[in-house]
């Protein structure tokens, strides 16, 4: 994977504002996520306590976990403010719908860390996966591997999320590349692995033929589907889920692609929060960590993925348990997920 870490970018170079303003172990950080049940998710939060854990300075987090939508997420943002926290991690329900919250947050002091999705709010800080370049990586080799010419299901996340609609940008520019590629299905999965499934199954039983399918992140249980229906398996690209790592490594006939999306971020997220609780300030309010994809159909790709496959992890958590330059946890610390004072 390649990451960005501040000392890679000029104009993303932290710059010391003097002494820190607390002693180790004296912030309290508030969470806000919105899917619960799904294991990107469930690694980002065990992320998030496992960073808060290992940096010393977080003394307890006050986490809003539950599944949920923007006017949810506004009560509990605010419900975390009242709480008098330090910082606030928020993997936004979408980009505009909890703005007044993050602004009454920031108005009073507050440092709002976005992670995984951007918001639009302009006091707040975005350290994100860059979104529409893993979807546009994904799209591009599956279509490429279709010969620029066929139909692929087009499976994607929670409607009006920001990730999807960034996805659905990059999904559209590599579509754009490729003419003869139609979509001849598309629907949301709500990043949720049994609808999902159920909706490739329905498609599939419907018998109009496809060529290739393109998930956002919802993927060994496509794969699942496939094998259980007793039908040819067709090109599929996924994210770096561990059970979907596992199934490009050692399902036969499976021709895939995993792009990395780390769910790391929500560790890295803290970092950032702490930086800036600390005194320093970024020079820019936005981060995009960059994309890898590791595909099955090269010697090279196949040695990725290899050096990837982890088959102690959930098969729902990305593989990608850490972010080099941001978060300094233990694997044994993501996996027991818990923060400090647990």
């Amino acid at each position: 994977m390649k990451f960005l870490p501040y000392a890679a970018i000029g104009a993303l170079a932290l710059a010391g504002m003097g002494t820190a303003i607390a002693q180790d172990g004296s912030y309290t950080i508030g969470v806000s996520n919105t899917v619960q049940g799904n294991g990107w998710r469930e690694e980002m939060v065990c992320a998030i306590k496992a960073q808060a854990l290992a940096s010393g300075k977080v003394e307890s987090l006050n986490i809003a976990h539950r599944n949920t939508d923007a006017a949810g997420q506004l009560e509990d943002i605010r419900n975390l403010i009242q709480a008098g926290v330090d910082a606030i991690v928020v993997n936004p329900a979408n980009p505009e719908g909890i703005n007044p919250a993050i602004k009454e947050a920031t108005d009073a002091g507050i440092v709002v860390v976005a992670v995984d999705q951007a918001v639009t709010e302009q006091s707040a800080f975005v350290l994100s996966n860059n979104q529409e370049e893993y979807a546009y990586l994904g799209a591009k080799w599956l279509f490429e591997q279709l010969g620029g010419d066929g139909t692929v299901v087009y499976m994607r996340g929670a409607a009006g999320a920001s990730a999807d609609d960034d996805r659905d940008a990059g999904f559209k520019r590599a579509l754009a590349e490729f003419p003869g590629i139609k979509v001849a299905h598309e629907v949301f999965t709500g990043w949720q692995q049994d609808q999902g499934k159920q909706q490739i199954l329905d498609y599939i039983a419907t018998g109009i033929p496809f060529d290739g399918v393109w998930t956002s992140g919802i993927d060994n249980v496509i794969v699942d589907a496939f094998v259980e229906s007793d039908v040819p398996l067709v090109p599929i690209v996924g994210a770096d889920n561990a059970g979907f790592v596992g199934q490009l490594n050692s399902v036969e006939g499976l021709v895939g692609a995993a792009v990395t999306n780390p769910g790391s971020i929500g560790g890295a997220g803290v970092t950032l929060a702490v930086r800036i609780l600390d005194g320093e300030t970024p020079g820019s309010r936005t981060v995009l960590v960059d994309p890898e994809l590791w595909e099955n159909v090269t010697a090279d790709g196949r040695a990725k993925l290899a050096a990837a496959a982890d088959p102690s992890l959930d098969p729902e958590w990305p593989v990608s348990i850490s972010v080099p330059e941001w978060t300094n946890y233990s694997k044994a610390q993501i996996i027991a997920c818990a923060g400090p004072g647990e």
